[in-house]
């Protein structure tokens, strides 16, 4: 059993940066894909970023250049390095664990997920 554990988020002004990580335990986490998600209010999950086993990423339109998803194999950590925020990046953060190897932006991909870290930007 996959056990993902977010930590970072928290409240930041407007133009202010973060950096979520997500610590991964109980499997093999170098040989999968991870990525990270969000949730606002009233709004659906959406995916923010994604890396694969050996690096390749893939990222959201709305975070293209402001965020940065990284990882460490050796530390079973992703991490999110989170530049130039804004009030719409608002939302609890989800870090998940894919099935596969290879990057994807599909929720239905990821078998694992974390309890979620609250992101707030205020204007």
């Amino acid at each position: 059993q996959v056990q993902l554990v977010e930590s970072g988020g928290g409240l930041v002004q407007a133009g202010g940066s973060l950096r979520l990580s997500c610590a991964a335990s109980g499997g093999t986490f170098s040989s999968v894909a991870m990525g990270w998600f969000r949730q606002a209010p009233g709004q659906e999950r959406e995916f923010v970023a994604t890396i694969n086993w050996v690096g390749t990423t893939r990222y959201a339109d709305s975070v293209k250049g402001r965020f940065t998803i990284s990882r460490d194999n050796a530390k079973n950590t992703v991490y999110l390095q989170m530049n130039s925020l804004k009030p719409e990046d608002t939302a609890v953060y989800y870090c998940g664990s894919a099935r596969g190897r290879y990057v994807t932006s599909s929720a239905a991909e990821y078998d694992y997920w974390g309890q979620g870290t609250q992101v707030t930007v205020s204007s």
